[in-house]
């Protein structure tokens, strides 16, 4: 848990709770917050199994997991080949869509550019190519709320990449759905209170409004559990993943883009995937167990 990502501080609150419901099952547990020696650690640790609470890089993006198979070491959540298919945004698009999956349009694009053009109609969405937990995402506006073009000194997440995914806007609602193993776990739709649902949204009791069973027709939610359970398995995905959606509901079913597939999602109080685990009987212990029950299961990974 921990490590350097932006993420560090969830990861946190994620492992501490993961540890903790280890314990109260029987298990012996090592505590690691990761760091440059994190290989000396587990050697010395010795573990039968290492439950990866981290997010982000480069604990999402299969370096973790290459070091963790190069040792033998068994590992819960999705493998290498997963893992750096589903961090990186424009690989996922590359597996998914081929395969039927609604996904938004969108090119890469260097920062440089952004300061003397729009590189699609506004309203449109600039995102990090590799980062979680909507670190980085702007929304650029009709407005010019960051300037027309973009201003240099607009802050934004032009200011820490030299590259950016721009995508079109999706107007309408976000939706989420959690797999464990083979199941799909429902709908959720996320309120923010105010804004969209960014990092400080995501992590700050109070900010959003977590509707469980989403308010929606039944085709859509379905839809997105099939999306979901579709792109866990052409992904290669292990344990828990978690598909985020945006929803235009004025086009009805042509609205609906899958965004992201998140390969280690959040265990924290405010967590979506041990919410909708919650609402569908399993509570946390057995959510964390049954993870592992899978990683214990599975003697390898994609």
């Amino acid at each position: 848990m921990g490590g350097w990502s932006a993420e560090r501080e969830v990861s946190l609150m994620s492992g501490a709770g993961v540890a903790d419901a280890l314990e109260s099952l029987g298990h012996r547990v090592t505590r690691i917050d990761m760091g440059r020696d994190v290989a000396a650690r587990l050697t010395e640790a010795a573990p039968d199994l290492v439950f990866n609470a981290l997010h982000g890089t480069p604990g999402e993006d299969g370096s973790v997991q290459g070091m963790l198979d190069l040792m033998g070491l068994r590992y819960t959540h999705s493998g290498l080949a997963a893992s750096v298919i589903a961090i990186d945004k424009v690989l996922t698009k590359q597996a998914l869509v081929p395969h039927g999956i609604p996904m938004p349009g969108g090119r890469i694009v260097p920062t440089e550019e952004l300061y003397e053009r729009d590189p699609l109609p506004r309203p449109y969405v600039l995102k990090p190519v590799n980062e979680g937990s909507s670190v980085g995402v702007a929304i650029v506006t009709d407005e010019g709320n960051h300037g027309n073009p973009i201003a240099r000194d607009s802050v934004g997440p032009w200011n820490e990449f030299d590259e950016l995914l721009a995508e079109p806007f999706i107007r309408g609602r976000e939706l989420t759905t959690a797999v464990l193993g083979d199941q799909a776990l429902g709908v959720t739709e996320l309120k923010p209170t105010g804004g969209f649902y960014d990092y400080a949204a995501k992590y700050t009791d109070g900010l959003t409004e977590h509707v469980y069973p989403a308010d929606i027709p039944d085709a859509i939610a379905q839809a997105c559990e099939g999306i979901a359970l579709e792109a866990h398995r052409l992904l290669g995905c292990k344990g828990a993943s978690r598909a985020d959606f945006r929803w235009d509901d004025s086009q009805g079913a042509e609205g609906l883009f899958l965004l992201e597939v998140n390969t280690q999602p959040g265990m924290t109080p405010l967590s979506l995937v041990p919410e909708q685990a919650r609402h569908r009987g399993i509570a946390y212990p057995q959510l964390v167990q049954r993870i592992v029950d899978e990683a214990m299961n599975e003697g390898g990974r994609a």
